[in-house]
């Protein structure tokens, strides 16, 4: 049996202004309770609550360094520690998955990159929680292989924006992990057609049995989400 899901709007913090990170005096500090104030709200309404957050590397990247000298890289140490923080506080709160969204990994991404991202999750494995890293808008092309080797529980792959890779990724993701497959288009403001999407799932509904997961291809922030099935 598929389980579905959704990916939702990813956040770390209520303002989410990367360029602070960057600085080369910042001090790293868990200052927002946003975050964890949802998840309360959420689990007394009686949801399962998957919070999504945006993940290192994909917050690294994205920033902008204040000086020339600044290399982003020099600052994933003292930024694991937070997100450490961050995953203790939501296991402490019940939660049992946390997607960490690594929009990267669809890129060609230099080799230091590549390790750094070995690295970090090498570190926040140890974390109290079921982690699902989650990519969107292009395949993995030549870092299959590292997004399928990190030592997370689960994988989220854009079958809507390359659906061709759905059967590379089925070659090499162990099948003990959860794959999610984003079948709904996740940028279509129209309804989905379900029983053509769900046509695609059979050769990794007979790989992944339990562990195959249905999902949009990413955030629903440009769906209509109030849309009901067809």
């Amino acid at each position: 049996m598929a389980v579905a899901h959704s990916l939702d709007f990813p956040r770390i913090d209520a303002d989410r202004e990367l360029k602070k990170a960057l600085e080369s005096y910042w001090k790293v500090d868990l200052d927002q309770n946003a975050l964890f104030h949802e998840v309360e709200e959420a689990k007394a309404l009686g949801h399962t609550v998957k919070p999504i957050i945006i993940g290192p590397l994909t917050y690294l990247w994205q920033c902008k360094a204040k000086g020339n000298d600044v290399d982003k890289l020099d600052l994933l140490d003292r930024l694991l520690p937070i997100y450490g923080e961050i995953l203790g506080r939501l296991a402490a709160q019940g939660v049992e998955w946390v997607q960490i969204d690594e929009p990267i990994l669809t890129l060609d991404l230099p080799q230091e990159w590549k390790n750094a991202f070995e690295r970090a999750y090498n570190i926040l494995q140890y974390s109290p929680l079921k982690k699902l890293v989650a990519t969107c808008f292009s395949g993995l092309q030549d870092n299959l292989g590292l997004a399928a080797g990190l030592p997370v529980q689960g994988l989220h792959i854009d079958a809507v924006r390359a659906p061709d890779h759905l059967l590379h990724v089925l070659d090499r993701l162990p099948t003990y992990k959860i794959l999610s497959v984003g079948l709904v288009n996740g940028r279509n403001v129209w309804r989905c057609e379900l029983e053509p999407v769900l046509a695609q799932l059979q050769f990794a509904q007979e790989r992944f049995g339990d562990n195959l997961w249905v999902s949009s291809s990413c955030s629903l922030l440009h769906s209509n989400t109030v849309a009901a099935a067809a």
